[in-house]
């Protein structure tokens, strides 16, 4: 297959790369200087002099000399420490000489057709017959003898571009400190405004949004996870930018660790993006023929405002990072016995919330923490996987068979990357611990991490789980992670590399994702870290749904799942409709609100129904009968964001279906408004000329969208799903 997504004008050297709406290009400065030349909206014309404004020598710059050029106010494309250019690197190196300069110049490059898998890490992929090509651009250090690797994947129909870096050394001992995935250099970023996304636990991925001053702006994560606290995403975008209109640029990075994101605008008003790994308690050591490979960053630009570029993302991950049996398949409807009983359970109780879940429909039971050892509150048992008898007589295999007797699936919760200090696991293996030396290791929720850095340890876990997925019919499981990371290191790793502990870390939980995930592929796994600690791109490519919160309150999810979807699909977002007064904020809502605003996401229930009224239990069923019969709209259709929680009392998402025959309209309040002023509610993606069925009334394609649909504002918690079906 012929195409054109990358394209090389060797006359000028300079590289085009092509989606369907988008280019970005390069050049090479001098045949040796890789410098960034533009990204937006797609060109179809190439450029004659793009250097020309940018090559000149600014006061009290340095330069190379004889060529009077630079590198400090050129747009680069991948910037080391050490040379003319002053500002943040996106490389940085320490050799055994002690210098910690390096200079990088073009040597070649090569363009295949598709994909090649990022080794040990998680990365988006093709399939055959997409239409995908790759460009890796080699750099190289003569003076060090190291290669680097940039890779360049486009996504010509998908509208997006992965980058990654893979450094070789060739020379002699060297120690990584930073390494960028990416990093895009833009001029005119004075009058922009930059977004991303930060929380805390209970409170996630909550939209922020400031302008670019001089300095530098980043968010990151230091704790081994991507966190509660900041997202690994950031957007750069026109000052004016909406969700319907203006330039947006996306950065996100495919990982589940440490990470830095930002955006450094110099004095002279070159805004630098970058996105990686995190530099902080991080370094690397390369010995000569060893490699490093970065994780993928994934880059999305649109000119159709914040909406455009989520939808990117969105069908992109859904389709060509999810991967598995159940990337495409509708998943469970499940019902969950946490917040109905904590600790306190035994097989019966479960089987009792089990049958009134089958009776409305519910086709998953999930058992959640304290089914194992002497597990009766969280201060214990991690590290011991054998059933609690007392409460499982018949372990887990009796328990399943009864819940399937029900006609229902059986899940189960893990923790397989924790240790309680009490178990018998750390009695025995206390080396097995992150720890350092002589320190006394802190407790969080009275428990320690394993070192995933230690294949020995991977391999526990690895068997463990497999032993009790084989044996007890597990078709769910639900894996969490409750605590960050502290006094790091491994008692397997010499001094040196000590600081390599929390991304080898990583590489280990994906090795062992990898291959539980292979060996069960009819299993279902679920991502959770404490509510959504480690809601990110790297875990979705195991894992294709997450808990995205662990505060269920429906009020408060508005804005959390709101938030979320500027990077992730409602078809990751785990989301349940749980008990009243609300476990996390002791608000009450009404039952069929708290089912609306779950519904868009993988639909599911935290509570005993038992204790339900017949009222709700009718609520209940209809809305998973509803929620299967729209479930493919929700979350392979387009997603519109029309009112935003963040900025008003309404939360207002829309849905079109794959065909464009189906559209759903979800709109919540948070509050009641005296004497409120109606609301029309515009909707978007429809076809102007069509018209569209809602109930009894039928109105037309471009009344919706210009005029709106008719919402209330002066009721509390007013919970409205509306249905539109394109008739003619």
């Amino acid at each position: 297959m012929e195409a054109k997504m990358i394209q090389f004008d060797d006359s000028k050297k300079q590289f085009y790369l092509h989606t369907k709406n988008t280019t970005y290009a390069m050049g090479v400065f001098q045949d040796e200087l890789l410098v960034h030349l533009y990204w937006g909206k797609r060109l179809h014309h190439g450029m004659e002099n793009p250097y020309e404004k940018e090559m000149g020598r600014r006061d009290y710059t340095p330069w190379d000399y004889p060529s009077f050029y630079s590198s400090d106010v050129f747009p680069l494309e991948f910037s080391t420490y050490g040379s003319a250019d002053l500002r943040r690197p996106a490389f940085h190196a320490n050799y055994k000489d002690g210098s910690s300069i390096t200079k990088l110049f073009y040597k070649d490059h090569v363009i295949t057709q598709g994909k090649e898998k990022l080794t040990g890490l998680p990365a988006t992929y093709c399939e055959p017959g997409d239409s995908v090509q790759t460009l890796v651009i080699r750099l190289h250090d003569e003076l060090k003898n190291i290669d680097v690797f940039l890779s360049y994947t486009v996504f010509e129909e998908l509208d997006a571009i992965t980058r990654s870096v893979k450094v070789v050394n060739h020379g002699e001992r060297m120690k990584i400190d930073t390494i960028m995935s990416a990093m895009v250099d833009f001029y005119g970023m004075e009058d922009s405004d930059v977004i991303h996304l930060d929380g805390a636990w209970a409170r996630e991925r909550m939209i922020t949004r400031t302008r670019v001053v001089k300095g530098n702006q980043n968010v990151e994560s230091r704790c081994g996870a991507s966190s509660h606290m900041h997202n690994p995403f950031i957007a750069i975008c026109d000052k004016n930018a909406t969700e319907k209109s203006g330039n947006v640029y996306g950065l996100n990075l495919v990982y589940s660790g440490n990470f830095t994101a930002g955006i450094e605008l110099s004095s002279h008003n070159c805004g630098r993006t970058y996105i990686g790994i995190n530099p902080f308690q991080f370094k690397w050591v390369l010995e000569e023929g060893e490699s490093f490979q970065t994780p993928e960053a994934v880059l999305v630009y649109s000119s159709e405002g914040i909406g455009g570029m989520s939808r990117i993302y969105h069908k992109l991950y859904r389709t060509r990072l999810c991967r598995g049996k159940y990337r495409d398949l509708g998943r469970f409807v499940l019902i969950n016995n946490w917040e109905a009983t904590y600790f306190d359970f035994d097989e019966d109780k479960i089987v009792e919330i089990a049958k009134k879940a089958s009776e409305i429909g519910i086709d998953t039971m999930v058992l959640d923490d304290g089914w194992f050892s002497v597990r009766n509150d969280d201060t214990c048992g991690l590290g011991d996987w054998y059933e609690n008898k007392t409460k499982l007589p018949n372990g887990l295999e009796g328990l399943s068979k009864r819940i399937n007797d029900l006609g229902m699936h059986f899940g189960l919760w893990f923790e397989p990357e924790m240790v309680s200090p009490g178990s018998n696991l750390y009695k025995k293996h206390p080396d097995w611990i992150l720890h350092t030396p002589g320190r006394k290791p802190t407790i969080g929720r009275f428990q320690y991490i394993l070192d995933l850095s230690r294949k020995d340890v991977c391999d526990y876990i690895i068997e463990f789980l497999s032993g009790i997925l084989a044996r007890a019919n597990l078709e769910y499981v639900k894996w969490d992670m409750n605590r960050y990371m502290t006094e790091v290191g491994s008692a397997l790793l010499p001094p040196e590399r000590q600081c390599e502990v929390m991304h080898r870390y990583m590489l280990g939980l994906y090795y062992v994702l990898e291959t539980i995930t292979s060996r069960f592929p009819n299993v279902l796994f679920e991502g959770c870290a404490g509510g959504g600690g480690r809601f990110d791109a790297g875990m979705l490519h195991y894992m294709p749904q997450i808990w995205t919160s662990d505060d269920s309150d429906a009020v408060e999810r508005m804005e959390i799942q709101y938030g979320t979807s500027l990077v992730y699909p409602y078809s990751a977002m785990g989301a349940h409709v749980s008990a009243c007064p609300n476990h996390q904020v002791g608000r009450t809502t009404p039952f069929n609100k708290r089912c609306n605003v779950a519904m868009p996401g993988q639909f599911g229930f935290e509570l005993d129904l038992n204790k339900c009224t017949e009222g709700e239990i009718e609520i209940a069923k209809e809305a998973i009968a509803q929620y299967r019969e729209l479930q493919e709209v929700f979350h392979k259709g387009e997603c519109y964001r029309l009112r935003s929680p963040f900025e008003s009392n309404l939360a207002a998402i829309e849905f079109v279906s794959e065909d464009r025959q189906t559209v759903v309209l979800s709109i919540e309040s948070k509050k009641a408004t005296p004497n409120a002023v109606d609301e029309y509610i515009r909707l978007e993606g429809l076809d102007a000329s069509a018209l569209y069925q809602c109930g009894d009334d039928i109105y037309g394609g471009d009344y919706l969208m210009y005029k709106g649909t008719h919402f209330k504002n002066n009721i509390e918690h007013n919970s409205v799903l509306q249905i539109y079906k394109k008739v003619l």
